[in-house]
């Protein structure tokens, strides 16, 4: 017996130590370091993780055994132990819970429990309630009728307290039973029936590809008379089809399904030749697809802008050393930083290393995915939520062992990626390094920009982050040296950045009335269709208007689980809340004054559509937001059509701002741009800023110049009048002018420790506690240390002040010092379950994104 190291996937801070013996499961007898364990946690059955073997010592009390092992590959490489170590520890965050967040989901079997009706409950319950009686109880009519109730279901009910307690009771008496389940392991290898010819058969070679019915019946008599003499002539065809479709090849193993393509009779006739002996029988792993659409071709160009040339190189031999180095690509949009990447992915592939794209959203992945693969071909790999759990399960298994076809490979993906387990990365590029996308806002709230880095590190690798706008912080890094700075400022071919306008919406006379489209932007649309271009529509909202408000007392009609307003949705007929789901329908009387006066307010994407097929009834228009593209395959349709100039008008949310290359828009308008700025964080201005500049890129990428038609009620704001003219470096002066005083980021560190319950002044006096325990730990630290004092802010509510029933609050910390900053933390974690009464939690926010 040895001793294992074992993270559990469970609240735990602290790894747990179990028993392994060579009979658990595991018949090589190697220590299983990388694989998932089934081990005992209290009365519970759950998953961990192996992270290395332990010393014998005697620690006091008895040790419990692995129950089983659960893989026979690694799920992840040796190398990535230290690195979900130092992400555990930096995000304040379960060791076990980092690695399940890091592994493609439904790998983590845990037990359950299920709700089984006895015998004696069938007909004892019925006699209590009878038939009507049992409505009282909406799940107890499905457990009468199914015997059971699911695994969901019954943990539902489990933890309603009254409902607790009637099943208890109902258990002692022997009407129901609790049974202990393993649920959550969904996600395994897809494997297929295949057949290859015997060893001992060989057919002629010298048949046609294409054979007459009596060369096939020539085949029959000879086979029949040497081996077989029953065959009949679906079993010749078939066995001509099965040599024809393997190549020649000996073991040449065909799938069925590819046999009943071309043949629908070798469905039966394959069971009859195994049983003679003349094909052989084996299972086979088959990887699915994880390409929604068939991808565009791009070609190499036959030459580098001198600004992409000087680029590389710089990069090629960094990436050569094998040293750990932060490069900060400043690229305008247009200029060519997608050859780049590509480029030096070549490099790291040469050397025998993997390459690692991380980008902040899956439909920034989808358009490097055809770069890389009109590239490289089959070393490309995708990682993201947008694929099945089985498509993640197939190409995590691929990355985490290097094919002998392909050597080293490339992984694309969004902030998940990071954790990819390839064997040796030598190069990680972050694209559109700026966007809020790459901080995961709940769980273990990560930066996937921040880790590439780290990994890199870790890995003495290059990281290349890019983006036309970089956030602050990073171009902050590149002014102190931390990063190295590679500028392009031009785009290829030498086009020219598309012209900016700014339309002040407080001028009546430049509003079309009762429109959210000015006349300006009305009449640029017109022309750009006269002239068979594209343009695009950004407003970073969706739905049909904001808000549904009452023309008597003035009230919103707000979420019942959220304290937000719901939003119209015309399409739906509805209303819904966009954090929670919740709808309802807008044939309702205001809950504030019962008046049936309920109107739309404001205006959201679809209004826009609405507005344009008004204007331009003859225009071919699409809208792209979470609606409409709420899976892959409908969001890669839209990008076709458009790429097809199927689409004249693309309307849209953010997602239709960054990375797009469609040469034919040279219209871009931007109905509201002052949105973000309302927002209360101090990064609004920054994002912006961004927002408009990266949206303004998409015009005028082609052959035809671009024009931007901005919307504004606030045309002197800096994030406004400085996208206008395309000038990034004022803009970062003014914003590190603005964190100065009070100190912001990059100037500190930041950490949010957010509490969270259902009742209001449990979550207050939480709020209350934990920052009155921060002032105290932050005195003592003050008093051994020699940085400036950790502050305390807080505590608050928070912007959103309460979500689906759970009330927020928030104690946010603030240092110059990131080691006292850590240590006070950690001691609040240590010490949570003096603050956790009842349903309260704790979510601790490193480096916080989002305010709100």
């Amino acid at each position: 017996m040895i001793r294992l190291e074992v993270a559990v996937a469970a609240p735990l801070q602290q790894t747990l130590t179990y028993l392994f013996a060579d009979d658990s499961g595991d018949d090589s007898g190697i220590i299983p370091v990388g694989k998932r364990v089934l081990v005992p946690l209290g009365n519970r059955r759950v998953t961990g993780y192996v992270l290395g073997q332990l010393p014998e010592e005697d620690i006091g009390y008895k040790l419990r055994s692995v129950i089983e092992v659960l893989d026979l590959e690694p799920l992840f490489p040796v190398n990535l132990i230290p690195f979900f170590r130092w992400v555990a520890g930096y995000y304040h965050y379960p060791l076990g819970e980092v690695i399940k967040t890091a592994l493609p989901g439904g790998l983590a079997p845990r037990s359950g429990k299920q709700l089984h009706l006895t015998e004696w409950g069938q007909k004892e319950l019925v006699r209590i309630f009878g038939e009507n009686g049992m409505q009282e109880l909406t799940w107890l009519p499905r457990l009468m009728e199914k015997g059971f109730l699911t695994a969901a279901e019954s943990m539902k009910i489990l933890g309603q307290h009254r409902s607790r307690k009637l099943i208890h009771s109902w258990q002692q008496q022997g009407l129901i039973e609790i049974r202990e389940i393993l649920i959550g392991n969904d996600t395994r290898q897809k494997n297929e029936i295949c057949y290859f010819l015997a060893s001992e058969l060989s057919l002629p070679s010298c048949l046609s590809s294409n054979p007459s019915q009596d060369e096939l019946k020539s085949l029959g008599r000879v086979l029949a008379k040497e081996l077989v003499p029953s065959l009949h002539f679906s079993h010749i065809k078939t066995l001509y089809f099965l040599q024809l479709l393997a190549g020649g090849k000996p073991r040449g193993a065909v799938p069925v399904r590819e046999m009943n393509k071309v043949y629908s009779g070798a469905a039966k006739a394959l069971p009859f030749l195994l049983e003679q002996g003349l094909v052989n029988r084996v299972e086979q792993r088959v990887f699915r697809n994880p390409y929604g659409e068939q991808l565009s071709w791009f070609p190499r160009p036959e030459t580098l802008t001198p600004e992409q040339d000087q680029a590389l190189s710089v990069l090629t031999p960094a990436i050569q050393k094998k040293q750990f180095a932060t490069f900060l690509l400043h690229g305008v949009t247009g200029c060519g930083k997608t050859e780049v990447y590509l480029q030096a992915a070549e490099t790291s592939l040469a050397s025998g290393r993997d390459v690692l794209v991380l980008v902040p959203e899956i439909a920034l992945a989808t358009q490097l995915e055809a770069h890389f693969v009109s590239r490289f071909g089959e070393r490309v790999l995708i990682l993201h939520s947008g694929l099945s759990t089985g498509e993640r399960f197939d190409q995590w298994s691929l990355a985490s062992k290097r094919q002998p076809a392909t050597g080293p490979q490339i992984v694309i993906g969004a902030r998940s990626a990071v954790f990819a387990p390839l064997q040796d990365p030598g190069l990680i590029v972050v694209d559109e390094e700026h966007d809020s996308g790459f901080k995961q806002d709940d769980g273990l709230r990560y930066n996937g920009r921040d880790l590439a880095i780290l990994r890199a590190r870790f890995n003495d690798a290059v990281v290349l982050l890019g983006s036309a706008t970089p956030s602050v912080t990073s171009f902050y890094h590149a002014q102190q040296g931390k990063y190295s700075l590679l500028t392009m400022k031009k785009r290829v071919q030498e086009r020219s950045l598309p012209s900016v306008s700014l339309v002040d919406l407080r001028d009546k006379s430049q509003k079309s009335y009762g429109k959210a489209l000015g006349k300006k932007l009305q009449q640029a649309l017109q022309e750009t269709l006269a002239q068979g271009k594209q343009s695009i529509l950004l407003l970073n909202r969706r739905g049909f208007a904001a808000a549904y408000l009452c023309q008597d007392c003035g009230k919103p009609v707000e979420c019942k689980h959220c304290h937000i307003s719901l939003t119209f949705h015309k399409g739906k007929n509805q209303l819904v809340c966009h954090y929670c789901g919740f709808s309802l329908n807008s044939n309702l009387l205001c809950a504030g004054c019962h008046s049936e006066k309920l109107v739309p307010v404001g205006f959201g994407t679809e209004r826009i559509e609405q507005e344009v097929i008004e204007l331009l009834p003859e225009a071919r228009i699409a809208r792209l937001d979470t609606d409409t593209a709420a899976d892959r395959k409908k969001f890669l349709h839209i990008l076709k059509a458009m790429h097809n100039r199927e689409i004249d008008i693309l309307i849209g949310t953010q997602m239709i701002a960054k990375g797009h290359d469609f040469p034919e828009v040279t219209l871009v308008g931007v109905v509201w741009a002052d949105g973000g700025l309302t927002m209360p964080d101090f990064r609004a201005a920054e994002r912006t800023y961004q927002l408009l500049s990266q949206v303004s890129g998409r015009a005028g990428r082609g052959s035809s110049p671009g024009r931007v038609i901005i919307q504004t009620l606030r045309p002197d704001h800096y994030a406004v009048s400085l996208a206008q003219h395309h000038a990034y470096k004022e803009m970062y002066e003014r914003e590190m002018a603005v964190r100065q005083m009070p100190a912001f980021p990059p100037m500190l560190r930041m950490i949010n420790i957010h509490i969270q319950g259902s009742r209001e002044q449990e979550v207050r006096k939480a709020a209350a506690d934990i920052a009155a325990k921060c002032r105290i730990l932050a005195k003592s630290l003050a008093a051994e240390s020699m940085c400036h004092p950790v502050e305390i802010l807080g505590p608050a509510p928070s912007p959103l002040d309460r979500l689906r029933d759970r009330y927020r609050w928030q104690v946010l910390l603030k240092g110059i010092c990131q080691e006292d900053l850590h240590a006070l933390c950690h001691q609040v974690v240590t010490c949570q379950a003096d603050f956790t009464v009842g349903d309260i939690k704790l979510g601790i926010d490193v480096d916080p994104e989002n305010m709100m």
